[in-house]
């Protein structure tokens, strides 16, 4: 099961920050690690790794106050993640940008109050409009 870990470990220096990288990257299992928190001190792992053994280790190795903040399962994050940007990738889509004399402009801010009969300047006509000749 892959899981995202979060150990906050007391790292003072760059040369911490690397050693601490450089363990938790070595972990067998892991799949992505970073330094999270305003003054990164917070190393955030995703993968199949042992919480508590990995912690462990970064007392031993970096730092003696290591401890674990959350374990949670990261498959739910990126399932919430896919959803957010389809639902931005949607707004995008119906945002509809209009040629004008002075640029491209999005469909909400162009002559608005107009509905389905579009610019009286033209430039948005009706999506109704349909002409056939028979």
């Amino acid at each position: 099961m892959v899981q995202k870990i979060v150990i906050k470990v007391h790292m003072s220096s760059d040369k911490c920050r690397r050693k601490a990288m450089a363990l938790a990257a070595s972990t067998g299992g892991v799949v992505s690690v970073e330094l999270a928190g305003d003054d990164r001190s917070k190393v955030v792992v995703v993968g199949d790794v042992d919480s508590i053994g990995l912690t462990n280790a970064l007392r031993r190795k970096v730092d003696g106050s290591a401890e674990l903040v959350e374990v949670s399962d990261a498959s739910k994050k990126k399932e919430e993640e896919a959803k957010k940007k389809k639902e931005e990738e949607k707004k995008k889509e119906e945002l509809v940008y209009y040629h004008h004399e002075y640029g491209y402009y999005p469909s909400v801010y162009h002559h608005p109050g107009y509905g389905p009969h579009g610019c009286p300047c033209g430039c948005n006509p009706s999506p109704d409009s349909t002409c056939s000749i028979m």
